[in-house]
């Protein structure tokens, strides 16, 4: 059963699953598992970058409809709400989850709970941090024509409360650099940084739906 699958808002290293849907129709998230419950926010199908919105599934309830509780890529950080089942496609699972710590600008993936990657990386100045949550990977993202983002770049569902790096504003992205001999420290404006080389590493071992934690 799905139900002892998900797990709501574990905390970091909790769990070495996670599941993750797309989004299939236009939704109305809601506060509770309930169509008169008040509006949290709104689900498109595509994200900014045009690619297939999907969601992080954090826990379901059933009875005469099912609704998945799920994180959402909204302010204020850690927000999630309820959607019903039938406005997400198909539940998957990821046993990878990437965790940033700010303090050391490191960035670890682990799959089934064994670290397989780490590097250190560039997180936001002190006057646009990188703001600490618990997110997940929701795209990615290569074709820039930018060596600013470099050859690859991954979007998430974290947002700042200023203007980011990230094309469109405010979204947290991971990706590449054209300058790494900034790295490692607090030198974007909130988005997270890695050398070229790594981030290409990190693209083979981190699929879309996995969990982020920054702390």
């Amino acid at each position: 059963m799905l139900v002892a699958a998900l797990v709501a808002a574990a905390p970091a290293h909790a769990s070495s699953t996670a599941h993750w849907a797309p989004v299939v129709r236009r939704v109305v998230v809601r506060e509770q598992p309930n169509a008169s419950a008040p509006a949290v926010a709104r689900l498109a199908t595509v994200t900014p970058e045009w690619t297939q919105n999907l969601v992080l599934v954090l826990g379901k309830v059933g009875g005469g409809r099912t609704w998945y509780r799920v994180r959402l890529p909204i302010l204020p950080s850690d927000s999630t709400g309820w959607v019903p089942r039938d406005a997400l496609g198909n539940l998957y699972t990821v046993r990878t989850h990437l965790y940033v710590d700010r303090s050391s600008f490191t960035a670890t993936l682990e799959r089934d709970g064994r670290t397989i990657f780490r590097t250190r990386v560039g997180v936001g100045r002190p006057s646009t941090p990188t703001p600490a949550g618990e997110f997940y990977i929701r795209d990615a993202v290569d074709g820039f024509h930018d060596p600013f983002y470099g050859p690859i770049a991954f979007g998430t569902s974290a947002r700042a409360a200023l203007q980011t790096d990230w094309p469109g504003g405010r979204f947290i992205g991971v990706h590449g650099t054209n300058r790494p001999e900034l790295l490692p420290g607090a030198v974007s404006h909130g988005c997270i940084r890695m050398t070229n080389r790594a981030i290409r590493k990190l693209a083979k071992l981190m699929p879309v739906g996995t969990p982020l934690t920054i702390t």
